[in-house]
């Protein structure tokens, strides 16, 4: 096959990929496909291999939900907040406080579950603007020292045994507001074993249909929930990117001195979108913590090594691209975070590798006779070590290599139509021909 002919024959496939959903399908249907072979490989059944991809997908929607929320901040407007679990802890926490059962301990207000969600994003929102108001005068490195503080004075207040009848102290919340899905599919929603309402009757007897327990097919419907909550936050961003805020915001960015001399208030959009962008990371806290299948919330959940992992995924996705955060949320989430143990799994079921040693030296001496074996066992048996090293080294090499990101250095189009090469008339092309294509055709047409 020619050049030409191959060229045309990825033509429409080039095209299809030129639109950020179809990207974002296909990273999605690639994930749930690699998982699924996975799980057959470990002889799951229909359950297992289910449990096994909504989990995945669950922490993808969760994890693109918080990037996009970073994204608005570092990628648009280009404020280095290192905060970033602190806002989650504050929105998952008032959600707790505001819905759980005044019978618990510690004790809720038992508000409805909306108001709780709607609650713990404005608080989030409201620290972030208490927050903003004096630090955003401050720049990159003294901003990212401010929020880093920030979020361990919020998780070591919300640990300190003074605040215990309110927060839970160290042991946290134990009786969560119940999961909108439980209310939709369940008669008595703080129960899994409950009699099904007409919805969750419908819903149980399709996933019993696959053999799918009820557990999982409950946590399969909030998860479907989570996706929809990524594409509405997604839909927000991208308009709110495109508009002429997003612009300013852009503009700040690259030169905030240059923005000032056009008459925008540039310290107004920053303390708009750090406050945006904690409100969503306050509904992240939520959704992930407070109201998923986890259902946990306790102080050592929101330490900062949360907020470098959010990090990591949106460099790997690129900065300032709201498609590249939902891609960079989910490949975090699923190749970076969940694989290693799957894989690890994989190998130990596929070959017998008994060999444990109790450090690098001892695996390494056999090497040199042939022995690979202790090497394997050690590599295995610290496989979550080693991820955390993988992270470290992928951080390193995309900062040289790629910095970026995979989707953060496309350009973004300045005039009303096209201005590549192939549309610009050639030299010897009449003014008279080009006024025709504009409109449509010649007088002949």
């Amino acid at each position: 096959m020619s050049e030409t002919a191959a060229r045309d024959t990825l033509e429409p496939l080039r095209k299809l990929f030129a639109y950020d959903a179809a990207k974002v399908a296909a990273m999605f249907l690639g994930i749930w496909v690699l998982f699924y072979v996975f799980g057959t490989q470990l002889g799951y059944g229909n359950n297992g291999l289910l449990a096994l991809v909504r989990r995945v997908t669950f922490l993808a929607g969760v994890y693109g939900i918080v990037v996009l929320a970073l994204n608005i901040q570092w990628g648009y407007a280009g404020l280095f907040n290192i905060g970033v679990a602190g806002f989650m802890a504050v929105g998952a926490y008032t959600a707790a406080m505001l819905s759980s059962s005044p019978a618990g301990a510690p004790a809720g207000l038992g508000l409805p579950l909306p108001v709780g969600i709607l609650g713990g994003m404005l608080a989030a929102t409201v620290v972030g603007l208490v927050a903003a108001l004096p630090a955003l005068r401050l720049k990159a490195d003294y901003l990212a020292i401010v929020t880093v503080a920030l979020s361990e004075i919020i998780r070591i207040v919300y640990n300190t045994p003074a605040f215990a009848d309110i927060t839970g102290g160290a042991s946290g919340f134990d009786n969560l507001p119940t999961s909108p899905v439980n209310t939709l599919l369940l008669s008595d929603p703080s129960s899994t074993i409950s009699e099904p309402t007409a919805v969750g009757e419908a819903v149980f007897s399709f996933f019993s249909g696959f053999g799918i327990q009820r557990f999982t097919a409950i946590n399969t419907v909030y998860t479907v929930g989570v996706l929809v909550a990524l594409l509405l936050v997604y839909l927000i961003l991208e308009r709110a990117g495109k508009s002429p805020y997003g612009r300013v915001l852009k503009a700040i960015r690259e030169d905030e001195t240059a923005a000032q001399s056009l008459g925008k208030d540039t310290q107004n959009f920053k303390v708009r979108a750090f406050a945006l962008g904690c409100g969503l990371m306050g509904l992240a806290g939520i959704l992930w913590f407070a109201m998923g299948p986890r259902a946990s919330i306790t102080p050592v959940t929101f330490r900062p090594n949360i907020t470098f992992y959010i990090f990591i995924a949106l460099i790997i996705g690129g900065a300032g691209s709201n498609t590249g955060s939902v891609l960079g949320g989910a490949l975090f989430a699923s190749l970076l975070f969940e694989a290693p143990p799957v894989v690890r799994n994989l190998i130990t079921d596929a070959f017998d590798v008994s060999a444990d040693p109790a450090n690098l030296i001892e695996a390494l001496a056999p090497v040199a006779s042939g022995e690979l074996a202790p090497l394997a066992g050690f590599l295995l048996n610290n496989i979550d070590t080693l991820r955390f090293i993988g992270m470290g080294l992928l951080l390193v090499i995309l900062v040289q290599r790629r910095p970026d990101g995979l989707l953060g250095a496309r350009k973004e189009t300045a005039a009303g139509v096209s201005l590549g090469a192939d549309t610009r008339p050639s030299r010897d092309t009449d003014a008279s021909d080009v006024a025709a294509d504009a409109t449509g055709g010649g007088a002949d047409d």
